[in-house]
């Protein structure tokens, strides 16, 4: 290559450099293009391309350059990350995680890495068998992109590049689209600019509301009173500006304390009260490009220090569009967390201190392969909007509203055919059609289990515990058309049934009796029916009493004291209709078989000498 042949394709490479750092990311893949064509600097330039398309959120295309950009010598690792991020865009999955593995070997750091290696299959981190959602596009979408719905009594607020009745279009570099700005929609559709002064001939984005509907905080490009204002790198960042209703336009319009000239700050979500503002911002100190915050908000509406929601929230990759619900739920979007494609809608988990400690998935359909983002839910938390690029909208970004389907749930107890009473420690297993296994419960005192279930499928479900024999039970949920009511159950109770000629001891559970004392006690005589109950159910069960003591008094009193308890035992037993001849014995050991070490001298609590004061059962035969 001649000396003047090099300097034109580096000058054709500084040209392309200046457009990709101005956000000029279409007219920067033209330059990229000849620079490859020249074969001048070609991986690199592949590189550029790669993260153009991904700016402009077009993964498909965005594969084709970083595939051949990962063969390249000593190429940063941080590709064979951004690679996986593009195949998951065009639902790669598989070669997605082969590339994961790759960046692994050099990020074992990097939280992207830990948490999609904790979480390999994909499908495991997705919310999706709680809830399922119906979506549909809102017929105010067009060509343009259209985002960020919300709603403002019964009216949709929302962004879009759209500019009817305007002779010229100002066109955005990056994406070669008009700009962003401000519309409502009526309850009939009909769709107009927001009045006042809130839309200007930059950028405006997301808003959101005060309760009483006279305050706005939106996203806007840096740029008040007819003055732009771009940062040291040459960049009109985002700032989160308010306006105030006044006769019926909205007026006013201030900047915010949490803005900066030198990084964005945008996407405000107020909470219920109004006392919290959360947003996103690229500021210094952040976890990754773009981070969730949280300010308070004072009586004036002045905002605080913002506060970063830290790790579980925020990753190495970007947080952005929080929406708070009225109940608390913080909901976000991310491409750093594990998910289907690049951006998706996350949901926040608290505990009991209302402590944010996990985050997941909503699943399909409200996330996709593509970008989907600026959810908003209903009070009622029944009916929302979500916006997408996936694949079958109508332009670049849609608007997509959707209606929650109650979760099913299937619930029940396994019983014990023997005494009817709840059976504790069963194994509670449910199955798809096919006979996996896709949940299993052991059940506690109550025998009770319950699950969260997929609609439209078919299940079975299996009860079983050792010396018993196993039920199982088939069922589906097709045609279940209650979408009211907030959950939906199916009860199905399961009864087993002991293997006959080895009766489940478990079931025969000691009695207790107070200090010096051998009359059977309420709790005593509970356990007591349960023995008269199996004895009246199985004909050819016989049984000895066995009757203790603790330690304390003399061993001859003790003695004496536990016989009594046995034959107070064997008493009840017969009075309720039990022929004595199934009682081959009933016996007193005193203080001989403690069950502890509270023997003579030994200082123990009254629970623990409890435990010794006891009538124990021996199943002799069982026909």
């Amino acid at each position: 290559m001649s000396c003047s042949s090099l300097l034109a394709q580096s000058g054709r490479q500084k040209k392309a450099e200046q457009l990709f750092n101005s956000f000029s990311y279409t007219k920067a893949i033209e330059k990229y293009e000849k620079l490859i064509e020249k074969d001048f600097n070609k991986n690199y330039a592949q590189r550029q391309i790669g993260n153009a398309y991904m700016m402009l959120r077009q993964p498909e295309k965005a594969v084709t350059y970083y595939r051949e950009a990962v063969k390249g010598e000593n190429i940063p690792p941080v590709y064979y990350y951004y690679y996986a991020q593009a195949l998951r865009g065009t639902k790669e999955y598989k070669a997605s995680r082969k590339w994961m593995k790759k960046f692994k070997k050099t990020n074992q750091n990097d939280s992207r890495v830990s948490e999609f290696f904790e979480k390999q299959d994909i499908t495991s981190a997705i919310f999706n068998k709680q809830e399922k959602y119906t979506l549909s596009s809102l017929d105010i979408n067009t060509e343009f992109s259209d985002y960020g719905a919300t709603m403002i009594d019964s009216s949709i607020v929302f962004v879009s590049t759209r500019d009817p009745g305007v002779s010229i279009l100002r066109k955005y570099a990056w994406n070669n689209q008009p700009f962003l700005d401000m519309y409502i929609a009526d309850k009939n559709g009909n769709v107009s600019k927001i009045k006042g002064d809130v839309n200007s001939i930059y950028h405006e984005g997301t808003a959101t509301f005060n309760k009483a509907k006279n305050r706005m905080y939106f996203t806007r490009n840096n740029y008040l009173n007819n003055k732009k204002i771009k940062d040291k790198k040459g960049t009109v960042n985002l700032k989160i500006f308010t306006a105030t209703l006044v006769n019926n336009e909205w007026k006013n319009i201030q900047e915010t304390g949490v803005n900066s000239d030198q990084y964005s700050s945008g996407h405000p979500s107020l909470n219920n009260d109004g006392t919290k503002l959360y947003f996103t911002s690229n500021r210094p100190g952040g976890l990754g490009g773009s981070d969730i915050y949280v300010a308070d908000v004072s009586q004036n509406g002045a905002l605080s220090n913002p506060t970063n929601l830290g790790s579980i929230v925020n990753t190495e990759g970007d947080e952005m569009f929080p929406f708070i619900h009225s109940e608390g739920t913080l909901f976000f979007s991310s491409d750093g967390h594990v998910g289907l494609g690049m951006l998706d809608v996350f949901a926040t988990v608290k505990n009991d201190d209302s402590q944010i400690i996990n985050t997941i998935n909503l699943g399909k359909p409200l996330n996709s392969n593509k970008d989907d983002f600026a959810y908003y839910l209903d009070e009622k938390g029944f009916s929302g909007y979500i916006s997408s690029n996936r694949e079958g909208g109508m332009g670049d970004d849609d608007i997509y509203t959707f209606n929650r389907i109650p979760p099913f749930k299937v619930k029940g107890q396994i019983f014990d055919d023997a005494n009817g009473l709840p059976l504790e420690g069963a194994k509670v297993s449910l199955m798809d059609r096919n006979g996996n296994e896709i949940a299993y419960f052991i059940t506690k005192k109550d025998g009770y289990y319950e699950e969260y279930i997929d609609r439209d499928a078919q299940f079975s479900i299996q009860g079983s515990k050792e010396k018993y024999t196993s039920v199982t039970k088939t069922f589906n949920t097709f045609n279940q058309e209650n979408k009211e009511a907030v959950t939906v159950n199916l009860d199905i109770n399961i009864v087993l049934k002991p293997i006959e000629d080895i009766i489940i001891l478990a079931d025969l559970d000691i009695i207790y009796f107070d200090l010096n004392q051998h009359y059977i006690r309420k709790d005593a005589a509970y356990e007591l029916n349960k023995i008269v109950s199996l004895m009246r159910k199985y004909p050819g069960m016989v049984i000895r009493l066995e009757s203790h003591t603790d330690s304390r008094a003399k061993d001859h009193y003790n003695l004496n004291l536990s016989e009594r308890r046995a034959k107070a035992t064997n008493d009840y037993i017969v009075k309720n209709g039990i022929n004595q001849n199934r009682i081959i014995a009933y016996e007193g050991f005193g203080e001989t078989r403690l069950v502890n070490h509270c023997s003579n001298g030994v200082k123990c609590s009254e629970d623990e000498h409890q435990l010794n004061r006891r009538t124990e059962f021996v199943i002799i035969k069982m026909k």
